[in-house]
């Protein structure tokens, strides 16, 4: 068989996997976290997401917004060294992360079982 024929024989059994491949794919949410601080602030963001009474006053100063927590839960850093991450206990993370105001932050929520508890709110 020519190298032609090959190639072509290629060409449309690639089109036919891709094909399959974007069915399957396209209609789910699906998402690749194979990293740590990938799958901790996955886990944080699609858990039902309180404030304690401490954040709660820090947010009414202002200077940081709800939105500034969304965007660290999706664009921040987890410091591993300085979270607490017991095995059976209610694990704290210490989360960085900037505000919109390109100000630097550090969170620090407790993740339980069946919520997210937001801590503490540092500013830098």
């Amino acid at each position: 068989m020519k190298f032609a024929h090959r190639f072509a024989y290629y060409l449309v059994g690639l089109v036919i996997g891709l094909f399959f491949v974007a069915m399957v794919f396209s209609g789910k949410d699906t998402r690749c976290n194979y990293f740590p601080n990938a799958r901790v602030l996955n886990d944080l963001r699609n858990k039902p997401f309180e404030y304690s009474e401490k954040a709660s006053q820090i947010l009414a100063e202002k200077w940081i917004d709800t939105i500034d927590i969304k965007n660290t839960l999706e664009y921040g850093d987890v410091d591993f060294d300085k979270s607490n991450t017991e095995f059976n206990k209610a694990k704290l993370y210490v989360i960085e992360g900037k505000t919109l105001k390109n100000q630097k932050i550090i969170l620090k929520i407790s993740n339980r079982s069946d919520k997210a508890i937001l801590e503490d709110i540092i500013k830098e």
